[in-house]
């Protein structure tokens, strides 16, 4: 027999998505009396809720979940306390799904040894504009993204982590639920958690979804801001959860700022401060043309979209440090 599957999915302010995301959602191969939708809305203040409210009136399978916390931990949590499945598929709204979503992610959990699997998201641009197109493809090359499997691989493969994945509901049971204390990276440190009580996360191509990105470069400097702030207060938490690339931008951005002040304070460190931009913007040129080639009207804001990522993810760490003391204290 299938098992019953619960699709989570964290919601807030996702008038421009959520509709797309339902359809493809309730477009799914996988029966539809052995799934249930359980979107958990964060208090939304457009007309998300009314989008929602349209659907489940139409379709008993769609409920929604109110999220007073309105952070994604609290969301996941609320919907597995709400969830009828021995399966749960934690999805986003700002994405589509594949109409074989749902049955690849029940297949490879009775297929492979793993506790949580997942696929590749396909990063898609936030709007039909030379800028957006840019945006996308810095955030799913390897010059941008580093070693992130599931944003740059097309490789069956076993994973530190997965983006909307696929648990068996006891997995919960014997790790524990989300860590509230994380607004971002909730996903990452649950894995981690995973896989040091033993278990494994797997990641296949055959488990397809569309990720909308930022459309501009004033989204994609506060998405990455925000990250790059709250590796450090995850990696407060857990040590282990985190890899080397989530703190590369970091040590350039620590780079660029300390080689500029050590020239200012002495005239021979400018040399130092040079090589850093200079290899820098090498590197990121090259990088540019080679990704440019699949957008070639998209490539002169390529260069932009990787420094735009890169500074905004570092300055964030940085942010991260300085406020950590005061981060700390409010979790007491």
């Amino acid at each position: 027999m299938q098992p019953f599957v619960s699709v989570i999915i964290p919601v807030r302010n996702e008038e421009k998505h959520i509709a797309g995301c339902i359809e493809s959602v309730m477009s799914q191969t996988y029966p539809g009396t052995l799934f249930e939708v359980l979107l958990i809305d964060g208090m939304s203040e457009d007309n998300t809720r009314e989008i929602i409210r349209g659907y489940s009136e139409k379709n008993p399978q769609i409920k929604m979940v109110d999220n007073q916390k309105k952070i994604v931990p609290s969301a996941m949590n609320a919907g597995l306390r709400a969830a009828r499945g021995s399966i749960i598929i934690r999805m986003d709204a700002h994405s589509t799904y594949a109409s074989d979503y749902v049955a690849k992610c029940v297949e490879m959990l009775e297929k492979v040894d793993a506790d949580n699997v997942g696929g590749p998201i396909q990063t898609m641009p936030g709007n039909n504009t030379l800028i957006a197109r840019a945006v996308a493809l810095a955030t799913s090359h390897p010059f941008g993204v580093g070693n992130s499997k599931f944003r740059t691989s097309n490789k069956a493969q076993y994973a530190d982590t997965v983006t909307f994945g696929a648990f068996r509901r006891e997995v919960f049971d014997r790790v524990g639920m989300f860590d509230e204390r994380l607004e971002r990276n909730q996903d990452i440190e649950l894995n981690s958690r995973i896989r040091r009580a033993g278990g494994k996360i797997f990641l296949t191509p055959e488990i397809r979804s569309c990720y909308y990105n930022h459309a501009t470069f004033r989204g994609l400097f506060r998405q990455n801001f925000r990250n790059g702030k709250w590796n450090v207060f995850t990696n407060s938490v857990c040590r282990h959860s985190l890899s080397i690339r989530h703190f590369v931008p970091l040590v350039f951005v620590s780079s660029l700022l300390g080689s500029a002040l050590m020239a200012l304070l002495f005239s021979p460190a400018f040399w130092m401060f040079l090589l850093v931009v200079l290899s820098y913007l090498a590197a990121n040129i090259f990088f540019s043309i080679r990704a440019g080639r699949k957008s070639a009207g998209s490539m002169p804001f390529l260069p932009v979209a990787f420094l735009t990522l890169h500074l905004s993810y570092g300055i964030g760490s940085i942010a991260g440090i300085l406020e950590l003391k005061r981060w700390k204290q409010r979790q007491t």
